[in-house]
């Protein structure tokens, strides 16, 4: 069945995330292409990067783990060179020792044809760009960016983190886009509401070429009709953190209810 949701849908901010991530990204270039050629291409950037606090999204994002053991071990008596005997006290419980995960990122690169220079940078916000140190890494990205009058494109469909672009007074809302435009000194927003649709944004080129239009609703929804996500969320269980407001839980359980009563199956 399609999402039963107009918007973005939340049940994909758990363990799908990576998977819709690269799927998003390959399809806006699919999207945009036709528009762009033949003076830009659209290219798909795929990095690595570490996730090195990744206790948060455990259960989430990444696959549930056995996070402690009790000891079970006896006292061991020691001597001293004084034959006095003494019991070391064995500890209560053993921790793993924290290690990083490796993330797989995918970015859209806008590159004019003639110079294959960098013209805009769409970035789809991962868990590890919205908390430190990820966050701070990121920052400077955007930073360099601007410096490189670079146009940059923020697409946050997390709910999760720090947004890296906010900035007071930001709405109170689910999901935000925020455009810089290379030597602007505003920050275009769109804030999102969890019951919109998700807006056809600009895709700036160089001057005076006009933008391109990004039907992010469409490029979301096509996504999710190709890989069948309807087949692996569960909209019987709570979706994933943090949790919706009262109002909000309302509102979600009745978009689900209608997806059931129109022939939809929520497994």
């Amino acid at each position: 069945m399609p999402s039963p949701f107009p918007g973005m849908d939340p049940y994909l901010e758990g363990y799908l995330w990576h998977d819709l991530l690269s799927a998003l990204a390959n399809k806006i270039r699919q999207q945009l292409t036709p528009l762009l050629r033949p003076k830009y291409i659209a290219r798909l950037d795929i990095y690595l990067t570490e996730d090195s606090f990744p206790e948060d999204e455990i259960g989430i994002l990444y696959p549930d783990v056995k996070v402690l053991e009790a000891a079970n071990c006896q006292p061991t008596p020691i001597s001293s060179p004084s034959e006095t005997t003494l019991t070391i006290t064995p500890p209560s419980l053993t921790l793993p020792v924290p290690k990083s995960v490796q993330v797989r990122l995918t970015r859209v690169e806008i590159r004019d044809t003639a110079n294959n220079r960098l013209i805009t940078s769409i970035e789809i916000l991962s868990p590890v760009n919205k908390r430190e140190p990820g966050l701070t890494a990121y920052r400077q990205k955007q930073k360099r960016l601007y410096e490189a009058n670079v146009h940059l494109l923020e697409i946050d469909l997390l709910r999760r983190g720090k947004r890296p672009f906010a900035q007071p007074p930001l709405p109170d809302v689910p999901y935000c886009i925020a455009l810089t435009r290379a030597r602007a000194k505003q920050v275009e927003i769109w804030a999102i509401a969890l019951s919109s649709r998700l807006p056809i944004i600009p895709i700036p080129l160089e001057a005076p070429d006009p933008d391109a239009p990004l039907d992010l609703q469409a490029a979301l929804t096509s996504v999710y009709e190709e890989a069948a996500y309807d087949l692996s969320l569960d909209y019987s269980q709570t979706p994933p953190p943090p949790a919706f407001s009262p109002a909000e839980t309302d509102w979600l359980n009745a978009q689900i209810h209608r997806a059931l009563e129109e022939g939809g199956s929520t497994r």
